[in-house]
C-alpha cells in the first residue's frame, strides 16, 4: 500500500542523507505498484496538479496530464526525479543556443511510459506532452523548491527566453 505519509519521509530522509540516488530507487519501487498509488491518491480523471508536499528543500507534486496535454519548454532550477504511475509521457529535452543563450534548440528526447522513472537535472530545460488518448499521471520529487522565483520558459514559436507563467506554460492545468 502507497503511504504518503512513509513516502515524504523516506524522500525527506534520503535528501538529508545527501542520497539523491535513494531517493530515484524509492520512485522505482513505488511506481512498481501503481493501483496502490491510485488507491491512495484517488485515480485521476481530469488535468491537474496537487502539491502533496513542500518545504524550501522539497517539492512532492502528482501531476495529472489530460489527453495530448503539452506544456512549452520550462526549467525547473532544481534536480527532479519523475515516477509515471499510469500512462506516459513525452519529454523534448532542449539546450541553450551558444550564440544566443536566451533562445533554445531542441537536443533529445524521452518516453516514459506507466512504471518508468526519470532524472532531470537542475539545469534542463524541457517539454512535456502525453501523447495518449487517456489520462496520464505522475509523481514528482524536487530536490528544492519547485515554487521559488526566478523559473523561465520559452516560447513555442520564437523559442526565447520569457519569466515562468504557469498559465501559459501550461494552459490544460488551468481549464476546467
Amino acid at each position: 500500500m502507497f503511504d504518503l505519509e512513509r513516502f515524504v519521509a523516506d524522500c525527506r530522509a534520503a535528501l538529508a542523507e545527501g542520497d539523491s540516488g535513494a531517493i530515484t530507487e524509492l520512485m522505482r519501487r513505488t511506481v512498481a505498484a501503481p493501483g496502490a498509488i491510485m488507491a491512495a491518491l484517488g485515480e485521476p480523471t481530469e488535468a491537474a496538479s496537487a502539491t502533496l508536499f513542500h518545504t524550501p528543500d522539497i517539492t512532492i507534486l502528482n501531476l495529472a496530464w489530460a489527453p495530448y496535454h503539452w506544456t512549452l519548454p520550462h526549467n525547473h532550477n532544481v534536480r527532479a526525479v519523475i515516477g509515471m504511475y499510469t500512462g506516459g509521457e513525452n519529454n523534448m529535452l532542449w539546450r541553450r543556443l551558444p550564440d544566443d543563450p536566451s533562445r533554445v534548440e531542441a537536443a533529445g528526447a524521452k518516453a516514459l511510459r506507466q512504471g518508468d522513472v526519470a532524472v532531470l537535472g537542475k539545469d534542463i530545460i524541457h517539454s512535456v506532452t502525453n501523447p495518449l488518448g487517456k489520462i496520464s499521471a505522475a509523481l514528482h520529487v524536487y530536490e528544492g523548491d519547485f515554487f521559488a522565483p526566478g523559473r523561465s520558459m520559452w516560447d513555442a514559436e520564437t523559442l526565447a527566453q520569457a519569466p515562468y507563467d504557469r498559465a501559459r506554460n501550461s494552459p490544460m492545468f488551468t481549464r476546467r
